[in-house]
């Protein structure tokens, strides 16, 4: 019976033991606090991916009227803007990745979830009435420094759940979920997006709405996350150890909630007294090493500089690197106009430009549809080949996938037939979204499994994190700039054929060099092992 774990074989039971039962979802310990902590982890991926679908049309609208004649020069202007929008947000991450670690190891780390969450909601809601290019790029802005507490989330992650047979899915809930956002955050941008137009019989002739065509997406997602902002303050435990067992007026508040919902539901219930309540929280996560803190961060800096940490937060940076410029120019090349001068013979080699012409209903639809597909894998396919092939395997195959993918998208421009070229995107949509959903679980277990010691968790998901939304940030401006260059010269594959292409190239070329190891609680314990015998 394969068990669960992260690594590539698990060691066989000896001759007459019993064999532990599967790890499954229903099995994982304290599936409260995962929870919340995954509704919470959408903050993100509702915030960064709602624009994708209407990017271009939303650009177009707030710009000058230049980009309203379809022409290379407008688009390409398109094009960069659109890659400096994307970046702001992950460069804004970038900025407080750091910050939030340090407070989240001073302070606690649930209120640098739950004070960032609630500024996600006012950011939200900022960006879906700003009217012009510097009021979105100032919201954007703020959301980005709100969800820079990524690395803080993962490291609870592994605070609450520390028993190895239950990582492999433990740290595939937070991605799982990212996945799962990125699917409603797309439906949501390309379905109620310029309301009025997309569904004239049920918003037909709401003047507001007329006037802030974009805003209806936003406030749709404020409202999501106000409820995780709910949970978060009522139902979400401290994990740091210096801070356990502290007043919690907001988990006093939802035990109160709690408590008279079920005397409503169930009469003669009787709650947990507070001395009992209190228990259970201070051993909620009985098993628990020492969290990371300031001073041992101070105290062993240089255990971080190795070999193995320098080669997985490299091949950890490139993944963001290219897949975020991917979400950024996807949209794009969906929803440029389409240019018949392709399929009439005038384009020749590797010159020819334009895009689908897609409206962004029909762009949201076909980025969160075909998202389905990799939360489906991530659920029930991705722990059994985890647990065959080793963490590590799969990471080097899903960025051999990219390259391929990305080389072959400009080419669905030359077919003629509308039928070929919706089914020719589909198939390099579907390489890219099976490779990401495959490597972005995968790259946050190696790096986990990269830390020399449970202590320095949170340091090293700080510095990943810092080093992801930077890559965040220089993808998108980058690719967009390269894009815009491209459309200038007639050449609308350069970005995909030089830039990301090469990126992809050069991950694959990182991933060899990794080392899949085990995780820090495993490994600190096996040193104490050692010092004991």
């Amino acid at each position: 019976m394969a068990r669960h774990s992260l690594e590539s074989k698990a060691p066989e039971p000896p001759a007459g033991a019993r064999k532990e039962p599967p790890v499954t979802w229903s099995s994982l310990p304290h599936k409260s606090q995962l929870l919340i902590l995954a509704a919470c982890r959408l903050s993100e991926p509702l915030s960064n991916t709602c624009l994708l679908p209407y990017l271009y049309y939303l650009i177009r609208s707030l710009d000058d009227g230049s980009g309203k004649d379809g022409s290379n020069s407008s688009n390409s202007s398109i094009s960069r803007r659109a890659g400096l929008l994307v970046a702001a947000f992950a460069l804004a991450q970038f900025a407080t990745s750091m910050v939030w670690a340090r407070l989240a190891d001073r302070y606690g780390r649930k209120p640098v979830i739950v004070y960032p969450l609630l500024v996600s909601v006012l950011a939200n809601l900022g960006f879906g009435f700003g009217t012009t290019i510097p009021r979105v790029m100032f919201w954007r802005l703020i959301a980005g420094i709100a969800n820079g507490n990524i690395g803080v989330m993962r490291t609870m992650t592994a605070e609450i759940v520390q028993e190895k047979k239950y990582q492999s899915r433990a740290f595939l809930l937070l991605p799982l979920v990212f996945n799962s956002g990125n699917i409603a955050g797309l439906a949501l941008g390309g379905l109620l997006a310029t309301p009025t137009k997309n569904l004239p019989w049920l918003f037909g002739g709401i003047k507001w709405m007329e006037k802030y065509p974009f805003a209806l997406p936003t406030m749709v997602n404020a409202m999501v996350l106000s409820f995780a902002l709910i949970l978060a303050v009522g139902g979400l435990k401290e994990t740091l150890p210096l801070k356990i067992g502290q007043r919690d007026i907001g988990l006093e508040l939802g035990r109160r909630v709690m408590r008279l919902v079920l005397r409503l539901r169930a009469h003669g219930y009787q709650a947990l007294n507070d001395d009992e309540e209190s228990k259970t929280e201070l051993t909620a996560y009985p098993s628990r090493q020492p969290g990371p803190s300031s001073s041992g961060m101070q105290s062993q800096p240089v255990t971080l500089k190795t070999k193995t940490i320098a080669v997985t937060l490299a091949g950890f940076t490139l993944l963001p690197f290219h897949n975020a410029a991917f979400m950024q120019l996807f949209p794009i090349f969906m929803s440029t106009p389409f240019n018949n001068n392709n399929i009439d013979h005038e384009a020749h080699g590797l010159f020819f430009t334009g895009g689908l012409g897609y409206n962004s209903s029909t762009v949201g639809l076909y980025l969160s549809a075909f998202g389905c597909s990799g939360i489906f894998l991530q659920m029930f396919i991705y722990p059994t080949l985890q647990a065959k092939f080793g963490t590590l395997k799969i990471f080097q195959f899903a960025f051999a996938m990219f390259p391929l993918s990305y080389i072959l998208t400009p080419y669905v421009l030359l077919l003629e037939d509308p039928i070929a070229r919706g089914a020719a995107i589909a198939f390099v949509l579907f390489l890219q979204v099976i490779a990401r959903t495959l490597a972005i679980p995968s790259s946050v277990i190696l790096l986990t499994n990269a830390a020399p010691s449970p202590k320095l968790l949170g340091t090293l998901h700080g510095v990943g994190n810092m080093l992801s939304s930077l890559a965040r940030a220089v993808g998108p401006a980058l690719g967009g700039w390269v894009s815009a260059k491209g459309m200038e010269i007639g050449m609308v594959g350069c970005v995909w054929w030089t830039y990301l292409t090469g990126i992809a190239v050069l991950g694959v070329m990182v991933s060899l060099k990794m080392e899949e190891g085990k995780s820090p609680h495993e490994r600190e314990r096996t040193l104490r092992q050692k010092e004991d015998d």
